[in-house]
């Protein structure tokens, strides 16, 4: 007879042995108090500071996104009651369809449970039903883009990460008349660099493929209104269809697709991510809605997220601190050894109340492990500065190497 809780204990016990096992850390947000929280231990909870939370702006505890989930979840209850086709359509899934449509200046939206769930569907969708159709994905993108392509059965080329070179010579191999999808990030979760969107937009041009682009960490936070960084950018016609999520910069949870009218139909009618799933809450409709429209009406958040950002990667630049990338909001910090990464979190986590997640194989590459730090416009200037110094004192603690800091002005 088979051993299966052996078979799986074994394999457990090897994700152990080569640090990639993962734990959870027990984190109670306090809401009007973020980014502090309660950290749940056996020894009781204590208060600390969350450092790796991807509600960006910090509209999670927004006045305005609470007002709007209270009053919905009195109003209508907990749940939709079903998927999308029963009972699960409700004023405040259209409203907020509509809301998104139109930042984006696109014909239609859908919205989704979770972002995953609108990648899926999309993806499986055009690689499923558009005839012979070619994938072109950057190596670096999402599991869920990738897991999405491979179910489709649609063939897949994968272009070196944000080289428009290579996506041109790849997208030379086939032939011209042939449905192609080019499939990118336009900022990329671990490692925080942005894609050459223009540059990639003009080669799926040349080529007359359908661009689908994945702005999950970049909507609410870049571009007009928070419309993303192809708005931003001023390259927003070049994309066909935008995948967004309401779980970052808005706060709050579920994905959105947003592009032409017969492309998102089709979605819409075919998709098995889309049809065979739970609608979105009525009150998290609400709450995401609330706060799309918040950070369409000005840019206090944005521009405090970037200079919080900013000024956090200043200071880890003049302590030589290895950053991955310096090109987004996002702060990977390069440890570059599994042990240590873990070390240095639980370190952070147990002497000081710091709390950032270590990110290893396989979300990033082996040699490659990080902390992933995400400064928000609820991190005071103060708690940048205390988070720098106490990451540089543990970094000599560790003996971990630095880079040669260069030349610039003093932080403020």
């Amino acid at each position: 007879m088979f051993d299966y809780s052996g078979f799986f204990a074994d394999r457990m016990d090897s994700l152990r042995k080569t640090g990639q096992y993962r734990t959870f850390v027990e984190i109670e947000r306090l809401a009007g108090r973020f980014p502090r929280a309660l950290h749940h231990r056996p020894s009781g909870p204590r208060e600390v500071t969350v450092w790796c939370s991807n509600d960006h702006l910090g509209m999670g505890q927004h006045p305005a996104v609470l007002a709007a989930m209270r009053a919905t979840l009195d109003a209508s209850g907990a749940a939709a009651g079903g998927s999308r086709n029963i009972s699960g359509t409700t004023p405040h899934h259209v409203a907020l369809e509509r809301e998104m449509a139109d930042l984006h200046g696109k014909e239609r939206a859908l919205s989704f449970i979770t972002g995953y769930a609108a990648n899926d569907a999309a993806l499986y969708v055009l690689g499923r039903t558009l005839p012979d159709c070619a994938f072109f994905s950057d190596r670096l993108n999402h599991a869920s883009m990738i897991l999405a392509m491979r179910a489709s059965g649609a063939e897949r080329h994968v272009f070196a990460h944000n080289d428009p070179a290579d996506l041109d010579r790849r997208l030379s191999t086939v032939r011209r008349g042939r449905p192609k999808v080019v499939a990118f990030e336009s900022v990329y979760s671990m490692d925080g660099d942005m894609a050459p969107m223009a540059d990639l937009c003009a080669v799926a041009e040349r080529h007359d493929a359908l661009v689908y682009v994945d702005e999950a960490h970049t909507v609410g936070m870049y571009g007009p209104q928070g419309a993303g960084l192809a708005a931003q950018l001023g390259v927003a016609d070049g994309v066909t269809v935008l995948m967004g999520t309401f779980a970052k910069g808005f706060g709050t949870a579920g994905g959105y697709l947003a592009g032409p009218d017969p492309v998102i139909d089709a979605v819409r009618s075919l998709a098995p991510a889309f049809i065979f799933t739970l609608s979105m809450p009525p009150a998290l409709a609400a709450g995401a809605l609330a706060s799309v429209r918040h950070l369409r009406a000005g840019d206090t958040e944005r521009e405090l997220l970037h200079e919080r950002a900013g000024l956090l990667k200043s200071l880890l630049r003049r302590s030589g601190i290895p950053l991955v990338s310096d090109e987004s909001h996002i702060v990977p910090v390069l440890v570059g050894d599994v042990d240590k990464c873990r070390r240095l979190a639980g370190i952070l986590l147990d002497r000081h109340a710091l709390y950032a997640q270590p990110i290893n194989f396989p979300s990033v590459a082996r040699g490659s492990e990080r902390l992933r730090i995400n400064p928000s416009p609820v991190h005071r200037p103060e708690d940048v500065h205390h988070f720098a110094d106490v990451l540089d004192r543990t970094w000599d603690e560790l003996g971990l190497p630095r880079t040669p800091a260069p030349a610039y002005a003093e932080p403020a």
